[in-house]
């Protein structure tokens, strides 16, 4: 028996997702909370390894006591842990729903989709409330540009090698991904967001995608010799982290989630 967790955190504060030895971070930070709002030492299992920097609105992490102890070793409902564990965590980690598995649930590998969401705004004048959580643009964003930046995106749509956007000296050889959708729009505050989802992404993946799109120089042409080119250098620039969040992770069948 697992104990599913969905996190939402700010990963200003965060080396990133994984654990490192001598430096903060969000494995880290849930794995001694956990442990000690059950009294037992604890393995926590994240859905992703997020960068420094990175956000999660619905980040996804199995819960399991490291020695084995038997099925009934968690005494609090689904629903509930939430309770015990927040007086221990970090004021930039937040529990917002809670489930139970069976041991074959794996966080990671039993993933269907990932959806990222990446935030911008384009005011001139920087604004310290959105500092480390957004990307502020260096030029207006109109709505031809929001237009030409989705036609660009639906070249992306669908399954390719995306080796042009993929960071330069990653180790991954297989470099399919098949992104289902993906769009940008200008919300009801005036800030730009970029959706997207996949079977799965590559590292930086989205960041570059982003960074490419917002340029303002590429076509949809452009976009699919990017594609054909298999070759990062073909691509734009990265994104900064500060924009981007982890929104939603899908699962078949879906958790019985108890949202909070």
């Amino acid at each position: 028996m697992k104990l599913l967790l969905r996190i939402r955190y700010n990963g200003a504060g965060f080396a990133g997702y994984q654990f490192q030895p001598d430096k903060r971070t969000v494995q880290g930070c849930l794995t001694e909370a956990f442990s000690r709002a059950l009294g037992r030492q604890v393995s926590v299992t994240g859905c992703s390894r997020t960068d420094a920097g990175v956000h999660a609105l619905g980040f996804v992490c199995a819960v399991e006591p490291v020695e084995n102890i038997g099925e009934d070793w968690l005494k609090i409902p689904a629903g509930k842990f939430h309770r015990a564990a927040q007086r221990f965590l970090p004021n930039d980690i937040g529990i917002s729903g809670e489930a139970i598995s069976d041991d074959s649930f794996h966080p990671r590998y039993s993933v269907q989709s990932k959806t990222y969401i990446y935030k911008m705004y384009d005011s001139p004048a920087a604004d310290p409330f959105l500092s480390g959580r957004a990307w502020q643009l260096k030029r207006p964003v109109s709505d031809e540009d929001i237009n030409r930046i989705n036609l660009c995106g639906e070249r992306l749509i669908g399954r390719h090698d995306f080796t042009s956007f993929m960071a330069a000296g990653s180790k991954i050889t297989d470099a399919v991904r098949e992104i289902y959708s993906l769009s940008v729009s200008r919300e009801t505050d005036g800030m730009i967001s970029l959706k997207v989802t996949a079977d799965g992404f590559l590292y930086n993946m989205v960041r570059i995608i982003t960074g490419t799109l917002t340029e303002g120089q590429y076509s949809p042409e452009d976009i699919t010799r990017i594609l054909e080119e298999k070759d990062r250098r073909a691509a734009g620039k990265t994104a900064p982290p500060d924009g981007l969040y982890l929104y939603e992770v899908n699962y078949t069948p879906t958790p019985d989630w108890v949202l909070l």
